[in-house]
């Protein structure tokens, strides 16, 4: 297993990566962005209370903010990582080389992907004492806060298998790029607005003739923000259960059905790499 995700592949551009003084200084000022955000959020909480006191309502309330933040962040930034590692190899001609070593599709797939998304990993990392220091005010629970970030390192590995697959079939890394930044705006706009569109529509129809819609349910579940709500709000399952029938936590349909993604992402992607390359690189 050890041989698998920490492959020659993995080590090298993880050299590669790090060894730029500019991979910090990115860090430094994304912590100081994040850390003057949150410290603006207080002050205009704060001063907005009557009682001119920091209360655990407004710091779960900055909690959730941030977290939205980072899922945002996440949603940004991953497809840029991801959708050129295979295809950028193959326009600067190395993919061939690549693959004539003794690494197998697969230590290169997992390797190219695992270093891609390894700079946000760290830049998610680096940011857990600023959510603590928010943690300390109260009003979120340790369990949310390891649920927000488990969340986050879930939905950056779901859209870095998008930006592999498509790096592996499409052979421009530009169009590789749009098609992964398009796939991951339709999991969080597109399956919003269906969502919100059905919601709508069940709402309509439950005046005159109530039942159950459960298309709500299997739209929302692709939606990381939705689920990310539920996280905070447990009103919104509830809400999903009554207009849908269905009792299955959204939480775990949405993290059964992207594993089955990863899965099939990542295999068609490992049986397309040196297909491609029989085709000519």
């Amino acid at each position: 297993m050890k041989a698998y995700f920490m492959n020659p592949v993995l080590n090298k551009e993880l050299k590669l990566r790090f060894r730029s003084g500019k991979t910090f200084v990115g860090i430094l000022f994304y912590l100081l962005a994040l850390t003057l955000l949150m410290v603006a959020l207080m002050y205009v909480l704060r001063t907005s209370s009557p009682s001119g006191f920091f209360k655990p309502q407004e710091s779960r309330l900055m909690f959730m903010f941030l977290a939205f933040f980072q899922l945002g962040l996440v949603l940004f930034i991953t497809p840029g990582l991801t959708g050129g590692v295979i295809s950028s190899e193959r326009e600067r001609q190395t993919l061939s080389i690549l693959l004539t070593t003794t690494q197998s599709s697969f230590t290169i797939v997992i390797g190219k992907l695992l270093s891609s998304i390894s700079y946000l990993v760290l830049l998610i990392l680096a940011s857990l004492p600023i959510y603590s220091f928010v943690f300390l005010f109260g009003g979120i629970s340790p369990t949310q806060l390891a649920q927000v970030f488990f969340f986050s390192l879930f939905t950056m590995l779901v859209i870095g298998s998008f930006g592999v697959l498509f790096s592996t079939l499409i052979r421009k890394t530009i169009v590789s790029m749009v098609t992964t930044y398009s796939v991951a705006l339709f999991i969080v706009a597109g399956t919003a607005v269906i969502s919100l569109i059905l919601f709508q529509i069940a709402d309509i129809y439950a005046v005159a003739t109530p039942k159950k819609v459960p298309s709500v349910y299997f739209s929302a579940m692709f939606n990381p923000g939705i689920v990310l709500a539920d996280v905070f709000e447990p009103t919104v399952s509830e809400q999903i259960k009554e207009i849908t029938g269905i009792k299955f936590p959204i939480w775990a349909a949405h993290l059964i059905t992207y594993c089955i993604v990863i899965v099939l992402s990542l295999t068609i992607s490992v049986r397309n790499l040196r297909a491609n390359m029989k085709k000519g690189s």
